[in-house]
């Protein structure tokens, strides 16, 4: 069982930066592939960048379009840890967050964190 908590989530303006992190329990988290989805209101969820662990340290990052070039997912193994660095925010980036671990094929989710982003 992996257990994430996510934080970071807030008001920011158009424009601005948040940072969201993802706490993860487990022993093996630097074999977890990672990621990060959202959900607006009245809108299905939809992904937005996973880091996925290939052998060693090695890991590939992928991102939806909607947010390459803004956005970068990064892990630290150490803190058990995953981050997403939201820049250049806009309106349509408003959503709940939620973190997603996957372990052996099952798949784990945080609670969420809400990001607001005002115009």
């Amino acid at each position: 069982q992996v257990q994430l908590v996510e934080s970071g989530g807030g008001l920011v303006q158009a424009g601005g930066s948040l940072r969201l992190s993802c706490a993860a329990s487990g022993r093996t988290f630097s074999t977890y592939d990672m990621g990060w989805s959202r959900q607006a209101p009245g809108k299905e969820r939809e992904f937005v960048a996973t880091t996925s662990w290939s052998h060693g340290s090695v890991y590939y990052t992928t991102y939806a379009d909607a947010v390459k070039g803004r956005f970068t997912i990064f892990r630290d193994n150490a803190k058990n840890t995953v981050y997403l660095q939201m820049n250049s925010l806009k309106s349509e980036d408003a959503a709940i967050y939620y973190c997603n671990a996957v372990e052996d094929g099952t798949v784990y989710w945080g609670q969420g964190t809400q990001v607001t982003v005002s115009s």
